[in-house]
């Protein structure tokens, strides 16, 4: 009895062994692809990296920053948003400026009043100089020399009191007009037509004429970054330097972008070539990346199309040909 079971299970084992041999031998049919990777769709095109820009007739975006340093206390716009030249993006902390604003103003209104009280009194001596030349006119025995010549003395003097309460004035007016256009660069405005693509602040936040200090970054970013209202973006490639003596021709140069993840390509129009090669630090957005490759700046614009939504800052693959 004890010799079948011990058939048995040798029996079973070489049984459960064989079908264990059947099922890993079994292929599976591989998944299709998510998406079609990116194929040159030229004979000798050149692969390239980019980055999607807004349409800028020169640099990338635009990265504001505030010429005064202090808290912000008031956040007047939002991402995504479509603003004019000139509408007021924040505000910062302008407590103690407006405060020496006021202050220059009431300066200056004293000022004003001590040019008032130097004419009256100008005028006054005046008076009394006129009336000891009549007199003086009519009998010269009657005043003497000694009080005439006080008399002119005390005009010039009201004169010169008057010029330099006049100069006081000016001076005044110019600390005021200083002190109130300091106090407007507190309120950061667009500088021209466009769309807000990102803000980097809170309200609460310090900010210094370097920008504000980005948690993930560990660097100084602009405070805010505008792109342009127009209906097309740029996208900037960067050409290995081991393929710039292979770039095409620029009045012949034609080049695809595809979008990555899926399968949209977008045909290109040639803009420039920002004729100067850089190390290839761009990409990654790491100020302390040490890199051996440098690449030429090449920069296409496009439409963008109808069923896909890009956006400034987003990567893509080109292919550069004739």
């Amino acid at each position: 009895m004890r010799n079948k079971l011990l058939f048995a299970l040798a029996i079973l084992g070489l049984l459960a062994g064989l079908v264990g041999a059947y099922l890993s031998g079994i292929q599976k049919k591989p998944q299709p692809p998510v998406f079609t990777p990116a194929s040159n769709p030229y004979g000798q095109g050149i692969y390239a990296d980019g980055i999607i820009e807004s349409d800028q007739l020169n640099g990338e975006n635009i990265n504001i920053y505030p010429e005064v340093a202090g808290n912000i206390t008031q956040i007047l716009v939002s991402e995504g948003e479509q603003i004019r030249r000139g509408t007021p993006l924040l505000k910062l902390d302008d407590t103690v400026q407006r405060a020496t604003t006021e202050q220059q103003k009431a300066q200056t209104e004293t000022a004003l009043a001590q040019i008032a009280q130097a004419a009256a009194n100008l005028k006054n001596v005046q008076d009394q100089l006129d009336k000891q030349n009549r007199s003086y006119q009519l009998d010269p025995r009657s005043v003497s020399k000694d009080v005439l010549d006080d008399a002119k003395n005390a005009v010039l003097i009201a004169q010169t009191n008057l010029n330099v309460a006049r100069k006081q004035y000016i001076a005044a007016i110019k600390a005021y007009q200083a002190a109130n256009e300091l106090l407007s660069k507190f309120t950061l405005k667009s500088p021209q037509d466009g769309v807000v693509l990102a803000i980097k602040a809170a309200v609460g936040s310090y900010v210094s004429t370097q920008g504000t200090y980005g948690t993930y970054t560990e660097g100084f970013n602009p405070v805010l970054v505008m792109g342009s209202t127009q209906s097309t973006l740029e996208v900037r490639c960067y050409i290995d330097e081991i393929l710039i003596q292979r770039l095409p021709v620029l009045s012949k140069i034609r080049a695809k972008m595809f979008i990555r993840g899926t399968n949209i390509n977008v045909p290109l129009e040639f803009v420039r070539v920002q004729p100067y090669v850089s190390p290839k630090i761009e990409l990654s957005d790491q100020r302390t990346e040490r890199v051996d490759v440098r690449v030429l700046p090449v920069i296409f614009k496009f439409k963008n199309p109808k069923n896909s939504s890009l956006y400034p800052g987003q990567l893509v693959d080109i292919y550069v040909g004739e």
